[in-house]
């Protein structure tokens, strides 16, 4: 989940040219789910003809335009749109831009998709000159995918790993127990490759990718505690444990924290540390 407002703001991110073969353009969305915007990413290797737009944001015809300017600015064309899911913020738009720049778009979910073809874990992608491996992350949605750029390094993580905070597990679809393998699966490649760096979906990008996922994994672990503390000490609804847990988070972002509280009453009751009544009320067994 994004940052809870409370203490030093950070300094706003702006996206912008981030290395020779990739270019951040900000959608104008932001807010206490999407940070500073939607980071909508244009990647291409120097001397391609075509570029290959990665999540192109909402609905939002003025974001359409300044991605159309940014890609003819570096005298191409949009070669092929893939999406890292299918949220709204990050691919409402995908639609519309693939028909002004007449090109396909790829994602996991083959509802997103437009053209042949569709993403999947392990595909290798040969686009506008770039190398592209995909990675199968589920957890924050069934249908996430990171797209990695081995000669960057780099990874595109769309809402898995974010450049500030943590990541919403969007129950129902998003599952906790998937989310925990994703991170497992990420600390993994970066110890396979040193200096990968995270391009997220929201918030600033070059974070050190195992720095953040190990910040990640001990922030999930933190969270597990504190709700099994909550119920064991009398919260009995997603609600209350919302109310004990995040009591200094910004009251905006409780829905979004209803939906993780909600995954990880999931996981916690599959694991056998939390029980479930018929009417929905939570326990611990034994207290």
């Amino acid at each position: 989940m994004p940052g809870s407002g409370v203490g030093p703001q950070p300094q706003p991110w702006r996206g912008g040219r981030l290395s020779g073969r990739v270019t951040c353009v900000l959608a104008s969305n932001p807010g206490p789910m999407t940070l500073d915007g939607t980071n909508t990413y244009l990647l291409a290797e120097d001397g391609a003809d075509e570029v290959v737009v990665v999540d192109p944001g909402p609905d939002d015809p003025r974001h359409r335009r300044r991605l159309l300017d940014a890609v003819h600015t570096q005298g191409r064309r949009a070669g092929v749109v893939l999406l890292t899911h299918g949220h709204p913020d990050h691919a409402a738009g995908a639609a519309a831009f693939a028909g002004q720049a007449r090109c396909d778009v790829l994602a996991m979910d083959p509802d997103q998709c437009i053209g042949d073809g569709r993403l999947a874990g392990g595909d290798r992608l040969d686009i506008a000159g770039l190398h592209i491996e995909v990675v199968s992350t589920p957890g924050h949605t069934s249908d996430s995918v990171s797209l990695l750029l081995p000669d960057e390094p780099a990874l595109l993580t769309g809402d898995t790993l974010l450049g500030r905070g943590s990541t919403v597990v969007a129950h129902p679809d998003g599952r906790l127990s998937a989310y925990l393998e994703t991170l497992g699966r990420l600390a993994r490649l970066a110890a396979q490759r040193p200096g990968l760096r995270l391009l997220p979906g929201h918030g600033p990008a070059g974070a050190a990718v195992a720095d953040v996922v190990a910040q990640y994994q001990a922030h999930r672990v933190q969270r597990l505690d504190e709700v099994l503390t909550a119920v064991r000490e009398g919260a009995r609804t997603v609600e209350d444990v919302v109310a004990a847990v995040y009591a200094s988070v910004d009251r905006a972002l409780w829905p979004a924290a209803a939906l993780s509280v909600r995954a990880q009453a999931d996981y916690l009751v599959d694991a056998g540390q939390m029980s479930r009544r018929p009417d929905g009320a939570l326990s611990v067994p034994g207290v």
